[in-house]
C-alpha cells in the first residue's frame, strides 16, 4: 500500500466515524471529476452543481457502507453517475446542449487539421468538440453515460463495470453499441461519410 493508499485509508475510517473534516479531505481531490461527470451527463451547469453536490451528500451518508471492494474513487464515481441517471429518469425533459444543428442539407468533407493553433484550426477544433457534443447528447441516458465514462472521463472497463454492477463483456458491448449509434448520428445529422 503506497503511503497515498494508506493515507486515504485513513482519511476513510475517520469520515466513517462522523470527522467532516476528513471527509472534506477525502474528496477534495475527487470533486472536480465528479462535476465533469455530472455535467457530460447532464448538460447543463446549474444541474451538474446540485447533482455533484447531492452525490457527496450521498457518499458522506453512506461512507458506513464503503468496504473497500473497490477503489473509493470508483465507489464515489458509480453514486455520481446513479445519482445523475435517477435525475434523468425523473426529468426525462433534461435540457441537451447545443439543439441548434445546421440543416443545410450539403455534404462537405473536413481536411485533416493542421496542429499549428491557427484562428481557424481552432475555430475547426470547437465546431469538432460541438458535433460530437450534440451527438453524444442524441443518445439515450444509458449509451450517452457509457461514452463518457470510457471515452471522456478515461475509466477502464473494469472500473465502468464495478461503477455501473455488470460485467466487463457488458460494458464493451454497450461501449460498442454506443459508439456505433454515435457513428451514425453524426452520419445522419452531419452528412459525415466514413
Amino acid at each position: 500500500m503506497s503511503l497515498l493508499q494508506h493515507q486515504e485509508a485513513v482519511l476513510i475510517e475517520k469520515a466513517k466515524t462522523g470527522d467532516v473534516e476528513s471527509f472534506e479531505l477525502l474528496i477534495a481531490s475527487y470533486q472536480k471529476r465528479a462535476f465533469n461527470i455530472a455535467y457530460r451527463m447532464l448538460g447543463n451547469l446549474e444541474d451538474a452543481n446540485d447533482i455533484t453536490q447531492e452525490a457527496l451528500v450521498k457518499v458522506y451518508r453512506s461512507i458506513h457502507n464503503f468496504k473497500g471492494n473497490s477503489s473509493f474513487s470508483t465507489w464515489l464515481y458509480s453514486i455520481v453517475n446513479n445519482v445523475c441517471i435517477d435525475f434523468i429518469r425523473k426529468n426525462k425533459k433534461a435540457k441537451l446542449l447545443y439543439i441548434d444543428k445546421q440543416q443545410d442539407g450539403e455534404s462537405y468533407q473536413r481536411e485533416i487539421p493542421d496542429e499549428i493553433n491557427t484562428p481557424e484550426c481552432l475555430f475547426e477544433k470547437n465546431e469538432i468538440k460541438r458535433m460530437v457534443h450534440d451527438a453524444i447528447n442524441q443518445l439515450n441516458y444509458e449509451q450517452r453515460n457509457i461514452i463518457i465514462l470510457r471515452d471522456i472521463q478515461g475509466f477502464s472497463y473494469q472500473e465502468i463495470a464495478e461503477m455501473i454492477n455488470v460485467s466487463v463483456g457488458t460494458v464493451k458491448s454497450r461501449i460498442s453499441r454506443a459508439r456505433s449509434n454515435l457513428k451514425e448520428i453524426i452520419s445522419e445529422n452531419y452528412k459525415v461519410t466514413s
